[in-house]
């Protein structure tokens, strides 16, 4: 029996995806570095300690990480107040859920982005627990973040439903012990091993409903 339903944040709820992708490549060819394919592969699902050491060893970044991160994450917060890219159904989707379950969140997005989304949204009061995996060891693939999650909600995570849309982010539930839903996003769709460990695959958020979740 499912007890709790922890949600990825990027891609899941807001098409975010390419705008990392998008200020990540700003910086980097501004400042020289050498940003390509690869490394927008290389670091999905990373975690700001991962993806802003990866940008200083291999894109090539003068700065320290945590000034990389910084400069990342001050514009996508511009980004987000300027225009906050939610995806269609996401807020009927959590509000759904959240009438049945307690809610957590497990995002690879540093605090300050998640604590503004969910301001911004007004999803903030519908989350028991939220958690950035810059606050545990390893990001996604690593459990730890849904993990921390479930510890956070006080729930089993064998007990827990987890909503990703990810390569990384799938396998990090599934290593965790949770029901896996798969809502793969366009922009960056997971490779069909990482599908094939989903529990189960939906089209959009709008089939995303308690009967599909308790199943």
């Amino acid at each position: 029996m499912i007890e709790a339903v922890v949600f990825d944040l990027d891609g899941v709820l807001i098409q975010s995806e390419e705008l990392w992708h998008e200020a990540r490549e700003a910086l980097a060819r501004e400042r020289g570095g050498r940003y390509d394919a690869e490394a927008q592969r290389a670091m999905m699902g990373m975690s700001s300690p991962e993806w802003s050491r990866y940008m200083h060893e291999h894109v090539g970044l003068p700065e320290p990480p945590d000034r990389i991160a910084a400069e990342v994450i001050e514009r996508m917060e511009a980004r987000y107040r300027q225009d906050l890219p939610l995806i269609d159904g996401a807020v009927e989707a959590v509000e759904r859920i959240a009438a049945r379950w307690p809610l957590g969140l497990a995002s690879s997005s540093n605090r300050p982005l998640i604590d503004l989304v969910l301001e911004l949204s007004g999803l903030d009061r519908l989350f028991r627990a939220t958690v950035s995996s810059e606050e545990v060891a390893r990001g996604k693939p690593a459990p730890d973040v849904y993990l921390e999650a479930c510890r956070q909600l006080d729930v089993e995570p064998s007990r827990a439903a987890a909503v990703e849309d990810s390569h990384a982010g799938i396998r990090s539930a599934k290593a965790a012990g949770m029901r896996v839903i798969a809502i793969p996003n366009a922009f960056s769709p997971p490779g069909e091993d990482a599908l094939s460990e989903a529990d189960l695959v939906l089209g959009s958020l709008a089939e995303l409903t308690p009967p599909v979740i308790d199943a």
